[in-house]
């Protein structure tokens, strides 16, 4: 029994013996975590702006610009017979610096809500005061200053992004188009003299 004794305190002191000369080593260093940033965003609906110079009259077009993304737009996302604000979040708003005439009625310089009535037959197209609203939350009737039907172009083409456009046709008159999925309409205008 004592020869296990002894076994056993040498065991031990060997044991003891090399936990205390055994030099530890530092761990190796980590890879720090990192993250790469995450792009951004990709913006569905662009704010964007159409303008022109039609004489010495600046027009400009404030919108933004929704894509169809394989989406039914009119008659779908946007619903036949209800108001919608011509653009995606705030209203869309047109700025003259000359008074304009449109279907006849005299369109005074300044600032305006941009509105539509989309329909199967004819759009109606509203020019409002209230240029400053989100979406068409805000809108009244009664702040209309001209208020016209149009009759929209079908196309084969689809149009991704809805697009509008300022045209010169001469020094005094040019037209507003909007464009978007396989629709575009289109009305005349003339510098007032």
């Amino acid at each position: 029994m004592s020869r296990y004794i002894y076994l056993g305190i040498v065991l031990f002191g060997l044991l003891f013996t090399n936990c205390k000369e055994k030099k530890t080593e530092p761990l190796p260093e980590q890879p720090k975590e990192t993250t790469a940033p995450e792009p951004p965003k990709k913006v569905l609906s662009p704010h964007t702006s159409a303008m022109a110079m039609i004489g010495d009259a600046h027009i400009h077009i404030d919108y933004s610009s929704p894509g169809v993304r394989g989406r039914i737009i009119f008659g779908g996302l946007v619903g036949y017979d209800i108001i919608w604000q011509a653009g995606a979040h705030m209203a869309t708003w047109i700025e003259t610096n000359k008074d304009l005439v449109i279907n006849g009625e005299v369109l005074p310089k300044g600032k305006y809500g941009f509105f539509t009535i989309p329909s199967k037959e004819d759009w109606t197209i509203m020019i409002n005061k209230n240029w400053n609203q989100h979406g068409k939350d805000d809108y009244d009737a009664n702040d209309d200053v001209i208020r016209f039907k149009v009759t929209p172009s079908i196309s084969d083409k689809i149009t991704e992004h809805l697009e509008y456009k300022v045209n010169k046709l001469s020094e005094t008159e040019g037209t507003i188009s909007l464009a978007w999925e396989k629709i575009t309409i289109s009305f005349p205008f003339k510098i007032n003299q």
